[in-house]
């Protein structure tokens, strides 16, 4: 199978945004629930792009982030990963812990309270893509690192970059009473999972 993202076709490119939209909205009601009060989350810009192409879009290699890791298993198998600028992180924080944004590093308990958002998310957007597929997909607990922006994606890209160079991007915006955040979600499957992935949604 030709993988090259140019060749892709139009039919791809909707079923990825339809995946996109569902997970948005099924990650809006999780986190609603989680915080007792309505989550607006905007339409998610969804992309397929080169690996390389993906550190420009977080405001270059040398931007400190929040990077929470997941690694996928069962059918397909391959990495998921949320990735927060700091500035989005502290907003989320103050979110989360209904307290002033913090203007120091962060604690352990506020680690933990983004990895449980970074979870809700990862857990949507699998748990849709495991539906519109039929296959059996599951997460691994996730790892949170703080850390410049080429370093969080070395985890990935040393495991995953001999096989294939293709990451699929999900730019995700939400809003709570007016604070917005916005976060980048990666999906990276090996190469035969993204094959199997096509096949299963009907895309082969």
């Amino acid at each position: 199978m030709n993988l090259d993202i140019n060749n892709l076709n139009n039919i791809l490119l909707d079923v990825l945004k339809e995946l996109g939209n569902i997970g948005a909205g099924n990650a809006a009601t999780a986190l609603a629930q989680m915080l007792n009060n309505k989550v607006d989350m905007d339409v998610p810009q969804v992309r397929l792009l080169n690996f390389s192409e993906v550190d420009s879009l977080i405001g270059g290699a040398e931007n400190p982030v929040v990077g929470i890791y997941f690694c996928i298993n069962g059918d397909i198998v391959g990495n998921i990963m949320f990735i927060l600028d700091l500035e989005s992180s502290k907003n989320l924080i103050e979110i989360l812990l209904n307290k002033k944004k913090p203007d120091y590093d962060l604690n352990e308990f506020e680690i933990s309270a983004l990895s449980e958002v970074g979870n809700i998310l990862a857990s949507s957007y699998i748990n849709c893509l495991a539906k519109m597929t039929n296959l059996n997909l599951k997460t691994s607990i996730p790892s949170i690192s703080i850390d410049m922006a080429g370093a969080i994606l070395s985890v990935p890209a040393i495991q995953f970059s001999y096989v294939s160079d293709k990451i699929l991007f999900i730019e995700t915006e939400f809003s709570e009473n007016n604070k917005s955040i916005t976060g980048n979600l990666l999906l990276i499957p090996d190469i035969d999972s993204f094959e199997i992935l096509l096949e299963n949604l009907g895309v082969s």
